[in-house]
C-alpha cells in the first residue's frame, strides 16, 4: 500500500523534492506488472545519493531488465526522520511511494567504513529487523550490500547482510533478479533462495561461512565457495545518463565514465587494487554518451570520472571534440582529481567553460624518497612541470592532497610537505602577476584491506603530533589554506575497516548510542563518544586501544626494515575474499617499499605480476590515442536581443514543492534541452536571459506566474510555446505566451499587485457571519502594524493596511460542508511590487488574527495572478 506523502511530505520539511521521486529521467515502473522490485539506496542524504554514479548506473540497468522494476530511497533528513517515527510511517521508495518492507529485495551502497550506522538508520525506520537472524522469522525483503567497503572486507557488517555483492554490478545484479524471479515462482523459503544466490559468481552469503579458530572464515557446507570472486564488468557510458534532480546535489553535472580501473600501484590505494584490470571506454562511445545526456538532461557541465582520469590517453582528443560539438552552448568540463605529471596545455585547454574549473591534483608525500615508498610515480620535476602549466594558463589557486602517517616516514617527511609548497610558490611568481595560491587537505593514512600497507598501523598520539609540526610549519606562509582530517574519524575508520565479525554488535550499538545519522564533522564529538563507549561495551577496549596506540601489528615504524614472513602469512579476516590480487604480491610489494623500489604502471610499461590478468578477471584493455581534433575556441555568449517573450504559467502538484531557485535551475535546463535561442547575460558568468516575476514561497501553488525569455532570433510564438511546453514537467502548465517590445520594462519593474486564494481554518467554532465579520473589521481598520526588519538590520514599522487593497470570502473552490466547518476560502489583492512594497499570505493571517482577537492556521497559499502596472 502507497505511503500517504502528501501528507508527510509538505513545505515544512527541509527540501521536500528529495523524496519526491519525480525528477527528469526517473523510471516509474507499474507496481503491478514488476515479478521482482528492488529499491536501491546510496545510504545518505539525497543530495549525496542522488547524484552518485553508481546509484544511477545500477537503477537504469535493472529498471531494463523485463519484469522487474527498481525504485530508489536515501537517509531521511532530521525533520522527516523525526515525522516517520512521529506519525508511524515506514520509510518508502520515492518513486513508488510504496513501504520498503513491500519489496523483494533492499541494496545498500557501502562506500565507506562508517556508512554503516547509516544503513541501520534507515532499516529502522522502514520497520525491518537490522540483522538476518532476525529477519528468519516473516516476510521481509532481502537484504544485501555492494560497493568498495563492502567488497574488501564485509566480516564487520555480515550480521546485517543476508548477502553481499562483490565488485562490479552491472552484470552481477541482473543475474541476481533472475535467480530471484525463479526462486519466487517456485515458492522457495529463504534459506534455499540464498543457497541459490550463492551459486553465482560474486554472491557473498556471511550465514553459510563461520570463523576457524586460526581466523579464517570458511564454508559451513560444501555447497558455497570456500573462497568468492570479486566480479568485474566494462563500464556502460549508455547507463550514466538518468536522473536529474531539481535541487542541488554535490556533483550537479553529466559524469560519464571514461576509464575504470587503475594499474599505477600506489601502495596505499584500495581502489587501485580492487579496480583491476584497467579498461578504457572507446572514445566514440564517450563522445556520443556526453552529447546525448547534455541534450536530455539539459546539463551546462559535465564530468569526466575515472581513477586516474589523466591515463585516459583519449582524454585531450574526447575533450577537444566535445568542447567544439557544443562551443555554442555554455558548457563547461569538469575532471576529479587528476594525475599532475600528465597535466598539460591539451587538457588545460578542455577544461572548464567562460569561467575555469577548480583543480584538484595529489602529490599524496612531501619528498622523493616517500613518493618512491608509496609508488606515486612522480618526481619533483613532473610536480612542477603540472603546477607551473597550470599556473601559465590561467590557474591561481590550486587544491593539493597530502597524507601523513605513511609506513617509513620521518619528520623531514613531513616537514617536505611545507617545503614543497613553499619551493612550487617560489618557481610560480612573476612581477604583475598575483603568486600561486594552495587549499591544501592532509590527511591521516589508514592502512585498507588488499592493499601492500594492510599490516602497517600509525597511533593516534602520532597523527595528533605530526599534525601539530605542520601546524607550526604553516603558521607564517601567506596564501596557503589547510584542512586536518580529525584523527578520531581515522581512528574509527581503521578500527571497523579491518575488523572481523565481532564487531558488528559494536556497529550496532553505536547506532543505538547516537552515531552516523548526523553528518561526521557536524556531530563528530557526540558520534565518537558512541563509538568509544560501544567499544568500551563490547569489552573490545584492549583492541581499540593497540590500533590507537599504533600496535595491531608487531611492525613499527622503527623495525619496518625487520620485516618477518611469519607475520605477513597471518590470516586476515578477508582472505576468504578473492580480488585477484595475489596475497603473495602484496607481500612482496611492501617488502618493495621498503627498499624504495618502484613498480611501473602494467597498463602502460611491463606486466606487475599481480596475478588479476587471466580468465576470471580480465585483462588490461588501454585503448590508443586517437589525433587531437583543432580545438576552435570556448564558448563565446551570444548578448544579442532581438525579441523577447513573456509567458504566463503555472506551478502545481509537486512542483509546489520545489523551491524559487529549483525552478530557476530546472527553466535553463529547460531551454538547453529544447534548443532555444535565448540570449546569455555579460560578465564572468554569463547566465540565460530568463526573468521570472516574483518568487513564489515554497509549497504555494499558482496559475498566474509570469516570466519573460529573451531570444538572439525571433522565433513564432506557436512554435517557442510547443517547444518550451515539451521539456517542462506537466505541473508547470503554460498558459499564454505573447510578444512585447525589446525596449518595455522587466516584468519585475512594472509588478504592481498579486492576487492570492488563501485556505484557512481555526479551531474555534466559526460561521460564515463570524468570517465576514472578521473580514469586515481588516477592511475598517484603518492601521494594523507589522514589525519588519530591513536588510540592514533595522526594525521598522509597516501599515499592512495600507497594503490591501481587495479582501473577501471565496466561494467558487470551496465546499459548503467547508464552510461550514471553521475552513475557508479567502481571495485577497496586495500590494506586491520591486521596491519592496508587499502584502504576503502570512501577513494577512497577522491582519485576521489582529482584528478577530484569535488564531488561525494557513492551510494553502494560491497565488491567482499577477497585476502588472499599465
Amino acid at each position: 500500500m502507497a505511503v500517504a506523502v502528501e501528507k508527510l511530505i509538505t513545505s515544512d520539511i527541509l527540501k521536500p523534492s528529495r523524496y519526491l521521486g519525480n525528477e527528469p529521467l526517473a523510471v516509474n515502473k507499474p507496481w503491478h506488472e514488476a515479478e521482482i522490485r528492488w529499491v536501491l539506496s546510496y545510504p545518505e542524504i539525497y543530495e549525496v545519493g542522488a547524484s552518485n554514479l553508481g546509484h544511477i548506473i545500477l537503477y537504469n540497468i535493472l529498471n531494463a531488465q523485463p519484469r522487474q522494476l527498481c525504485d530508489r530511497t536515501y537517509l531521511p533528513g532530521k525533520d522527516l526522520s523525526a515525522k516517520l517515527r512521529s506519525t508511524n510511517t515506514l520509510l518508502f521508495g520515492v518513486e513508488s511511494k510504496r513501504s520498503l518492507i513491500e519489496f523483494d529485495i533492499l541494496g545498500f551502497s557501502l562506500s565507506y567504513e562508517l556508512g554503516a550506522t547509516n544503513i541501520l538508520e534507515m532499516l529502522d525506520l522502514a520497520g525491518i529487523p537490522l540483522t538476518w537472524q532476525e529477519r528468519l522469522i516473516g516476510n521481509y525483503p532481502l537484504i544485501f550490500a555492494g560497493g568498495q567497503t563492502a567488497t574488501s572486507n564485509p566480516e564487520p557488517y555480515s550480521d546485517f547482510f543476508d548477502f553481499i555483492a562483490l565488485g562490479d554490478g552491472e552484470e552481477l545484479l541482473p543475474e541476481i533478479g533472475l535467480v530471484l524471479e525463479e526462486g519466487k515462482r517456485a515458492g522457495l523459503e529463504r534459506r534455499k533462495l540464498l543457497l541459490d544466490l550463492a551459486q553465482i559468481p560474486g554472491v557473498y552469503v556471511p550465514q553459510f561461512y563461520t570463523i576457524a579458530a586460526d581466523g579464517l572464515v570458511s564454508p559451513l557446507t560444501t555447497d558455497v565457495p570456500p573462497r568468492i570472486i570479486r566480479r568485474v564488468s566494462a563500464p556502460i557510458p549508455a547507463y550514466s545518463i538518468g536522473l536529474v534532480p531539481y535541487i542541488q546535489t554535490v556533483h550537479d553535472r553529466l559524469t560519464i565514465e571514461v576509464r575504470r580501473g587503475c594499474t599505477r600501484g600506489c601502495r596505499f590505494c584500495q581502489p587501485g587494487m580492487l579496480t583491476r584490470p584497467a579498461r578504457d571506454v572507446e572514445p566514440e562511445q564517450v563522445v556520443t554518451a556526453i552529447e546525448k545526456g547534455m541534450n536530455m538532461t539539459g546539463y551546462n557541465e559535465f564530468s569526466l570520472l575515472s581513477l586516474s582520469c589523466s591515463d585516459y590517453l583519449s582524454l585531450p582528443a574526447v575533450g577537444v571534440e566535445i568542447k567544439n560539438h557544443l562551443k555554442h552552448e555554455n558548457i563547461s568540463l569538469s575532471l576529479p582529481s587528476q594525475r599532475v605529471d600528465r597535466f598539460d596545455e591539451n587538457i588545460a585547454n578542455i577544461l572548464g567553460g567562460l569561467r575555469q574549473s577548480g583543480l584538484t591534483f595529489a602529490p599524496e608525500a612531501g619528498t622523493q624518497r616517500m613518493r618512491d615508498i608509496i609508488n606515486k610515480g612522480l618526481t619533483n620535476e613532473e610536480l612542477l612541470r603540472g603546477v607551473k602549466t597550470a599556473w601559465e594558463k590561467g590557474w591561481d589557486k590550486i587544491k593539493l592532497y597530502f597524507m601523513i602517517g605513511l609506513p617509513g616516514e620521518t619528520d623531514t617527511d613531513v616537514i617536505g610537505i611545507t617545503e614543497t609548497i613553499k619551493w612550487l610558490r617560489r618557481q610560480c611568481q612573476l612581477p604583475g602577476r598575483r603568486t600561486l595560491n594552495f587549499n591544501l587537505t592532509i590527511s591521516n593514512f589508514t592502512p585498507k584491506p588488499h592493499t601492500p600497507f594492510q599490516w602497517h598501523s600509525v597511533s593516534t598520539d602520532e597523527f595528533k603530533r605530526k599534525q601539530e609540526l605542520l601546524r607550526q610549519q604553516f603558521r607564517r606562509m601567506k596564501g596557503v589554506k589547510v584542512n586536518f582530517t580529525d584523527v578520531r574519524i581515522s581512528a574509527m575508520e581503521d578500527f571497523i575497516g579491518r575488523g572481523d565479525r565481532s564487531l558488528s554488535k559494536v556497529l550496532q550499538r553505536a547506532w543505538e548510542l547516537g552515531a552516523g545519522t548526523d553528518s561526521w564533522y557536524e556531530s563528530l564529538d557526540k558520534a565518537f563518544t558512541a563509538w568509544e563507549q560501544a567499544i568500551s561495551e563490547a569489552g573490545l577496549d584492549w583492541k581499540y586501544r593497540l590500533i590507537e596506540n599504533g600496535k595491531w601489528n608487531p611492525f613499527h615504524q622503527e623495525s619496518l626494515a625487520e620485516v618477518e614472513d611469519m607475520y605477513l602469512e597471518q590470516t586476515l579476516p578477508w582472505d576468504h575474499i578473492n580480488t585477484g590480487v595475489d596475497k603473495k604480491w602484496l607481500q612482496e610489494d611492501l617488502k618493495r617499499s621498503l627498499a624504495e623500489a618502484i613498480v611501473p604502471d602494467c597498463s602502460f610499461d611491463v606486466c606487475s605480476s599481480c596475478g588479476v590478468c587471466g580468465t576470471d578477471f580480465g585483462h588490461n584493455i588501454v585503448i590508443p590515442p586517437p589525433d587531437i581534433p583543432k580545438f576552435v575556441g570556448k564558448f563565446v555568449p551570444n548578448t544579442s536581443k532581438v525579441q523577447r517573450l513573456r509567458v504566463w504559467f503555472g506551478k502545481r502538484g509537486y512542483m509546489t514543492l520545489n523551491s524559487h531557485l529549483d525552478l530557476v535551475r530546472l527553466l535553463e535546463r529547460a531551454v538547453r534541452k529544447a534548443k532555444l535561442p535565448v540570449s546569455f547575460s555579460g560578465g564572468f558568468h554569463p547566465h540565460p536571459r530568463i526573468s521570472i516575476a516574483m518568487a513564489l514561497c515554497l509549497g504555494a501553488s499558482s496559475s498566474g506566474e509570469i516570466m519573460d525569455f529573451e531570444l538572439t532570433q525571433s522565433m513564432e510564438i506557436d512554435d517557442f510555446k510547443e517547444k518550451l511546453i515539451s521539456v517542462l514537467p506537466t505541473d508547470i502548465p503554460i498558459y499564454m505566451v505573447e510578444e512585447i517590445s525589446l525596449k518595455a520594462p522587466a516584468t519585475s519593474q512594472t509588478l504592481y499587485a498579486a492576487e492570492y486564494i488563501l485556505t484557512i481554518t481555526t479551531d474555534y467554532e466559526a460561521t460564515p457571519v463570524n468570517w465576514h465579520n472578521w473580514i469586515y473589521m481588516v477592511k475598517t481598520t484603518p492601521e494594523i502594524w507589522w514589525e519588519h526588519t530591513t536588510k540592514s538590520g533595522k526594525n521598522k514599522l509597516v501599515n499592512l493596511r495600507d497594503r490591501l487593497l481587495e479582501l473577501e470570502v471565496d466561494s467558487t473552490n470551496i465546499s459548503q460542508d467547508n464552510y461550514l466547518s471553521n475552513t475557508i476560502q479567502l481571495r485577497y489583492l496586495g500590494s506586491c511590487r520591486n521596491d519592496g512594497t508587499i502584502l504576503n499570505p502570512e501577513q494577512l493571517l497577522f491582519m485576521l488574527e489582529k482584528a478577530a482577537g484569535r488564531e488561525f492556521q494557513l492551510l494553502h497559499i494560491h497565488r491567482q495572478r499577477l497585476i502588472l502596472a499599465v
